[in-house]
């Protein structure tokens, strides 16, 4: 099962975010600040991003974390998975599976998309078998807290 986050589950989203981001799903950490900044826009609107917390049986065990923009590609809203983490006691019960089948039948989007780290095999199988395809192409980006660290670091 899983549901949207309330005001009252900062402590609960921060506790997954970072446990998140210090896995090797991901390249690096990032600042306490930036979880708090996405916090406070899930609150404020869902125009951007809409956070969920899974829970099994009652107890929380994991979070999911979506964006959203307008995709002339897809002809209309694009749906980002930008997090998705389940406590690994709690994997392989169907909470994932559930939340992708509502994604694709609930969800207005023209488009679900992720990103995967190539070597987490166990992902990719998942995600493969809720209907992803891997892109043939690379993503660039210009990312201005890495920019400006390096700056830092250089002065």
């Amino acid at each position: 099962m899983f549901r949207r986050i309330t005001e009252n589950d900062w402590e609960l989203y921060r506790r997954y975010a970072d446990t998140f981001y210090h896995t090797d799903a991901v390249n690096a950490p990032v600042p306490v600040e930036n979880y708090r900044a996405t916090f406070d826009e899930m609150l404020r609107s869902d125009t951007y991003v809409r956070g969920y917390i899974f829970e099994y049986e009652g107890t929380p065990c994991g979070f999911a974390l979506l964006s959203k923009t307008f995709s002339q590609e897809a002809g209309g809203i694009s749906i980002t998975i930008e997090e998705i983490y389940i406590d690994p006691e709690y994997r392989s019960k169907g909470l994932a599976t559930e939340f992708f089948e509502w994604l694709k039948n609930e969800s207005c989007a023209m488009r679900l998309r992720l990103e995967v780290e190539d070597y987490n095999k166990g992902a990719m199988r998942l995600y493969e078998r809720m209907g992803f395809e891997l892109l043939p192409y690379l993503q660039m980006v210009i990312d201005r807290q890495r920019q400006e660290k390096k700056h830092d670091e250089n002065v």
